[in-house]
């Protein structure tokens, strides 16, 4: 790993660990506890150096099928879901015990690719979570097998992974599998092969090196962690692939050390969030602002709050891109709505403080936050 991109986990502040189900669940002979707990042991000692951490674990189904004594995995959807069920007790259990002897509290969180697919569940599973790392709470993500049929016949927890990155803006995904990292080849059939240290992510010769099949257990393989590493680079976020059982594995890439395979994202964080609000060429709507508002959003770096709208066009919803327009009609900024458009009509030059009495709810304090508003002009 060069100087260059050890910097990359090194200064990672906010962090998504990834573990798949063959780790979690020692070769399927049910969870195992003592590789969980030196997991959660790592975290801790993140957490307590300031970092911001999110797990993302399989090994639910894995888990059923042990308590359920089955020995093979099945096939019919309802028996998936049903060991998804049976093992997730043991699964979010396991992790709350383990992380709270390290001092840390945990959160069970399920999710699903629809949920983060639609906009305005996408932005409550946002806040959710922001909001759970803000108390200093370490949610342990994993899929709702129980109750969604694509995420178990086609989803991975690679994938899942990736998508929780692109959601809470993180630094760095850390996959954590039973395999070193990537290699040029498949090394079991070419002798020849060399491993892959550092690459660029969503470079396409990656996917043809990793062309190959998972374990029994999980649904993956090396093919879908490039891919993941490809999604997670799309936010700015860029990927390690290491192995699990490396001693104290988190804490030396956190601490920049060269282990397993970094996959580094070609476009930092910030200027690819901001990118993919520039890049929209259909926008559903707009606010107009007035010169406060204006000023501070240009000159002082603020986010857009009621007060300062005095016009809504157009019919848009919570979690869409809008323009942000300054009294003369210029395009000043874009940003992600946290209103729909008839919310945003009651709330036109109201304080923040009169959401709930206007709406009978408050998402959040403000129409367009900050970190999700990209400035495309300065004021005059």
């Amino acid at each position: 790993m060069s100087d260059n991109a050890a910097h990359v986990l090194r200064d990672a502040r906010r962090l998504v660990i990834k573990v798949g189900s063959t780790l979690v669940t020692n070769e399927g002979k049910g969870l195992d506890q003592q590789a969980i707990g030196e997991w959660c042991r790592q975290m801790g000692a993140l957490v307590r150096d300031g970092r911001e951490v999110i797990m993302v674990s399989s090994g639910a189904i894995a888990e059923g099928m042990k308590r359920l004594g089955w020995s093979t995995r099945p096939h019919e959807i309802h028996e998936l879901q049903a060991a998804a069920a049976v093992g997730q007790m043991g699964l979010a259990q396991i992790y709350e015990s383990s992380l709270r002897e390290h001092g840390l509290g945990s959160a069970q969180v399920l999710l699903t690719h629809a949920d983060l697919a639609d906009r305005e569940r996408y932005l409550n599973a946002r806040s959710t979570l922001l909001t759970l790392l803000q108390h200093g709470v370490l949610p342990v993500i994993n899929e709702n097998d129980t109750v969604v049929n694509d995420e178990i016949k086609f989803g991975d927890n690679d994938t899942l992974g990736a998508l929780v990155a692109n959601l809470v803006d993180a630094d760095a995904l850390i996959i954590l599998t039973d395999q070193k990292g990537l290699y040029s080849a498949d090394p079991r059939r070419d002798p020849s092969a060399t491993f892959v240290h550092q690459a660029r992510a969503g470079d396409p010769k990656l996917e043809d090196m990793a062309g190959g099949a998972g374990s029994s257990l999980g649904k993956g393989g090396m093919i879908t962690k490039i891919l993941a590493a490809k999604r997670a680079a799309g936010s700015g976020a860029s990927t390690v692939i290491a192995w699990g059982r490396e001693t104290d594995v988190l804490l030396r890439l956190a601490h920049g050390e060269a282990i397993g395979t970094l996959l580094v994202a070609p476009t930092q964080k910030q200027q690819a969030r901001k990118q993919w609000m520039v890049d929209h060429l259909q926008l559903r709507g707009s606010v107009t602002i007035d010169a406060g508002a204006l000023v501070k959003l240009s000159l002082e770096g603020k986010s857009l709050l009621p007060i300062g709208m005095t016009a809504v066009q157009g019919d848009f919803s919570r979690g869409d891109v809008i323009a942000i327009r300054a009294a003369d009609g210029r395009e000043m900024a874009r940003g992600l709505a946290n209103y729909a458009s008839a919310e945003a009509r009651l709330l036109c030059r109201k304080p923040s403080t009169d959401i709930e009495t206007l709406l009978g709810y408050v998402a959040e304090p403000e129409m367009v936050h900050r970190d999700n508003l990209v400035l495309l002009a300065l004021a005059t």
